[in-house]
């Protein structure tokens, strides 16, 4: 290998030599100026993406290939479990906690699918799926010395694992896709659960594509099996109205011991009111508000603290420190905040303090609010709230129904698509496409349009 920090890229360009539309990504690496052409610009931009990646991290090129050094490494795996640890760390040092987690989750589960099937001694489904994701798939965890068991299992698997090359065949990536459709317990997966291993599937796949180990990526030829449905939009029955949503944060207050009900009070509020994401409201700083004494107010929102397991963050805390979802990493977003949200937080201020770094919202002793913390408090606050038919029902089941709330209540108010997206940071055909059920009026006048055809 002949390695080299020298690396430039250039943007995509049209392949106009072609009758068929595709995409040249062109780099240079040492001077040597390097193309790849791509059916699609999609496919493009992903295989540009994994390059700047690359370069971010600091990551030497390869003169001879032209590729980074993971993935040459990558290249050079012979089964798919090795390269399956490739694509992992090439994908690791940028990845959100969240995705990490995700992306071991779907792996574990993909890669003990994909074996030879005549092999004897196959480990227990339990023991594979432990030694991978407890054991090799995460970078860190990698010197762990494993048991004698996960390392019988890791053995096996190293073995019997197919070679990338015979993915190609559609029959054996059915293997995989299958095996993303049953629980260890061998009951069904959720839709939801099915669906996003699939993704991780697809684009490790996708991955062997573009290091052209696979001539296309096989899942696409997988016609026979279909992902089960999604849920994309937004129950409008989880929606509360304006009252009920004030008769909720007032049970906030009632709940539990040392003034936690109280305390949560305004992360609630902050849900409701400005359409926060819970781990945006986590990360709130006394320095992101603006508080007028008698007016409506701005919350300049700029880090998120998502929760994950300690295993995939970085700092080894249970909250990772991010960027907002989808923007740049030091992108904020302006979100205007209405009196009533004004006088909650400043009544909290004046009550709790913040903590030292500005946090607003903290436990006692200064650590983040954890999920299953702010849960438990809404759950005890719907029981005192809400009578026991809508206790049973889906309204406001979930903290984050808050903001499902408060973005169905501003486009009923007839605030414009493009302003309610940038306060919640969606995009306008997102937002559009998610809460389209949760926008009044429609019916009423389809109906009187209809009802008018019918006299005339």
């Amino acid at each position: 290998m002949n390695p080299s920090y020298d690396v430039k890229l250039w943007e995509i360009k049209r392949n106009q030599s072609s009758k068929t539309p595709s995409y040249v990504v062109r780099w240079a690496v040492g001077r040597k100026e390097r193309s790849r052409t791509f059916r699609t610009k999609a496919l493009a931009d992903s295989f540009l993406s994994d390059l700047r990646q690359a370069t971010k991290r600091g990551e030497a090129f390869d003169v001879d290939t032209g590729l980074p050094v993971s993935m040459v490494q990558a290249k050079k795996a012979t089964s798919f479990y090795v390269f399956a640890l490739g694509y992992v760390d090439m994908k690791w040092p940028h990845a959100a906690a969240k995705t990490r987690d995700s992306m071991t989750d779907a792996l574990s589960t993909v890669i003990p699918a994909l074996v030879n099937e005549d092999a004897t001694g196959k480990p227990e489904p339990s023991v594979m799926r432990r030694a991978l994701r407890q054991y090799v798939l995460s970078p860190t965890t990698r010197d762990i010395p494993p048991p004698q068991e996960i390392k019988e299992a890791l053995t096996w698997l190293e073995k019997n694992s197919l070679p990338v090359e015979e993915l190609a065949k559609p029959r054996l990536v059915r293997l995989g896709l299958d095996a993303l459709t049953v629980r260890l317990d061998g009951t069904a997966a959720a839709p939801t659960t099915i669906a996003r291993k699939r993704s991780v599937f697809y684009n490790t796949l996708q991955y062997a594509v573009d290091l052209e180990e696979l001539p296309s990526n096989p899942i696409d030829k997988v016609k026979a099996w279909k992902p089960p449905k999604v849920r994309e939009v937004v129950d409008r029955r989880v929606v509360v109205n304006p009252g009920q949503a004030r008769e909720l944060l007032n049970a906030v207050t009632y709940v539990g011991l040392v003034k936690r009900g109280r305390h949560l009070k305004g992360f609630f509020a902050c849900l409701y009111y400005a359409g926060l994401r819970p781990a945006e409201a986590l990360a709130l700083r006394m320095g992101d508000c603006r508080l007028p004494e008698y007016d409506w107010g701005l919350l300049l929102v700029a880090k998120s603290k998502p929760q994950s397991n300690k295993r995939w963050t970085d700092s080894g805390e249970g909250h990772d420190d991010r960027g907002l979802k989808h923007r740049a990493a030091d992108e904020g977003r302006p979100v205007p905040i209405p009196p009533q949200l004004v006088t909650i937080l400043r009544d909290h201020i004046e009550e709790f303090g913040v903590h030292e770094d500005g946090r607003l919202f903290r436990t006692s002793r200064g650590g983040i609010i954890s999920i299953g913390t702010y849960c438990e408090t809404w759950r005890a606050a719907r029981a005192l709230a809400l009578t026991p038919e809508q206790v049973a029902s889906p309204m406001a089941a979930r903290p984050y129904d808050l903001r499902h709330a408060a973005v169905s209540l501003w486009l009923n108010a007839g605030v414009a698509p493009p302003d309610v997206a940038d306060r919640a940071g969606h995009s306008v055909d997102v937002l559009l496409k998610v809460y389209a059920k949760c926008i009044d009026g429609g019916a009423e006048v389809a109906n009187r349009r209809i009802g008018t055809a019918l006299d005339e």
